[in-house]
């Protein structure tokens, strides 16, 4: 038996390059995204955001008009997370998300037209982490997603405070304290250069942490990070190796471990869905908002640069705008246009792309210069590598039951 990639009709209804917009097939937000602040208290090395260093905060006065923007605009659906990112959101007071979340559900008492769930997640690095902020986590309800880049070895070279020390053990910390809480989380692990030699050693050290969710984010060049590690010759061929010691672990752990990107493709291969989109090339299936009120659609890393073709990706404030009236704007037009034009080369070129829905605009900009073109090597590795491994792992074991039936 061969699993397809493209066995089925991919959906892509919502997604066409048209000079003729029809809001009616953007959305529906899945995601917000809102940036507290801009400051870390973290350098790593790989990190593509500008203002890290900047202490700018974002005004609880603020947390009403984003929720009514997004609450009462033609892209609600019946639930959506707010992550807090782009920045480290624990250099924040504790007090600032007990307010917020009060807001928040002032915001929706008052501005939902149907009912609507809000979930709250944040992105740290856990460094910050003690029982007053578990404690926090837990009456706001708020999930928890830790960036972790496996054994200190591995972390403490890429993920260090600026004079250059390692932060491992503080994370582990963090950690520590959301387990003994029982605060679900999961990992955000970064690969570079130097994760690729060491599959077992990062799969082990999870395990033994009793870390069981996990996702892989590649080193990318994007933003203030001009270079990645994974840029050197050779390097795909190392991933793949990688990638598929790291599928027979997983395979071995029994549904113990998970990994985000062999989750993906395996839902996709079990359901027969296949995607005409993605949540990042998609208008208004996520919507970001920084510390002024700025807000954008699309990759979120996008949010805070400018690039010559389309200046900022500022589409409007929540002071002045709606979602809706930006849309009949030059900049969002220009910007739509492209990337849907990048979309629909991928779906006419590209035998993966119904397990992909065109990737992200982010990667093909700061690979590719623009967003109208098609593969990038974040596809490859983040898609395709990961496809052809799980595809024949599944086909192996259907075959070997078979054989034993």
């Amino acid at each position: 038996m061969t699993i397809s990639k493209m066995n089925l009709p991919v959906q892509t209804d919502n997604f066409r390059a048209s000079s003729t917009l029809d809001l009616s097939a953007f959305g529906p937000i899945n995601l917000v995204v809102i940036q507290s602040t801009s400051f870390c208290n973290l350098n790593c090395d790989y990190c593509y955001l500008r203002d890290r260093q900047s202490k700018n905060r974002l005004s609880l006065d603020l947390i009403e008009p984003i929720l009514k923007t997004v609450l009462t605009s033609p892209f609600v659906g019946c639930d959506f997370t707010i992550l807090w990112h782009a920045g480290e959101p624990l250099a924040m007071p504790i007090s600032f998300y007990d307010s917020a979340t009060a807001l928040i559900r002032e915001a929706e008492r008052q501005y939902k037209t149907q009912p609507i769930q809000i979930f709250q997640s944040i992105q740290t690095n856990a460094t910050l982490i003690n029982q007053a902020w578990c404690d926090c986590f837990r009456r706001n309800e708020i999930y928890v997603g830790v960036s972790l880049d496996g054994p200190a070895f591995l972390h403490d070279a890429h993920r260090q405070t600026y004079k250059g020390t390692g932060t491992h053990a503080a994370t582990m910390r963090g950690i520590s304290l959301l387990q003994k809480n029982e605060i679900p989380f999961n990992v955000i692990c970064v690969l570079t250069q130097d994760s690729l030699d060491y599959p077992d050693e990062i799969f082990n050290f999870f395990r033994s942490n009793r870390i069981t969710e996990v996702g892989f984010n590649m080193e990318e060049a994007e933003g203030v990070h001009q270079h990645s590690t994974l840029d050197q010759q050779g390097t795909e061929e190392r991933y793949r190796a990688f990638m598929q010691r790291f599928w027979d672990l997983t395979v071995q752990a029994k549904g113990e471990f998970k990994l985000r990107e062999f989750e993906t493709i395996c839902t996709l291969a079990y359901t027969g869905d296949r995607l005409g989109y993605t949540d990042m090339n998609q208008p208004f299936v996520i919507v970001n908002f920084d510390h002024q009120g700025n807000f954008s659609t699309f990759d979120p890393e996008l949010l805070s640069f400018k690039i010559k073709e389309y200046g900022d990706f500022v589409l409007g404030n929540v002071l002045h705008n709606t979602l809706e009236s930006v849309c009949q704007t030059e900049k969002f037009q220009k910007i739509y246009q492209d990337m849907a034009a990048g979309v629909v080369q991928c779906r006419q070129s590209c035998e993966y792309f119904g397990l992909c829905g065109g990737g992200a605009g982010s990667n093909k900009y700061w690979e590719n210069g623009t967003f109208n073109c098609t593969e990038t090597k974040a596809c490859r590795y983040r898609i395709k590598v990961i496809a052809d491994i799980v595809l024949e792992g599944l086909e192996n074991s259907l075959e070997l039951a078979n054989s034993i039936s």
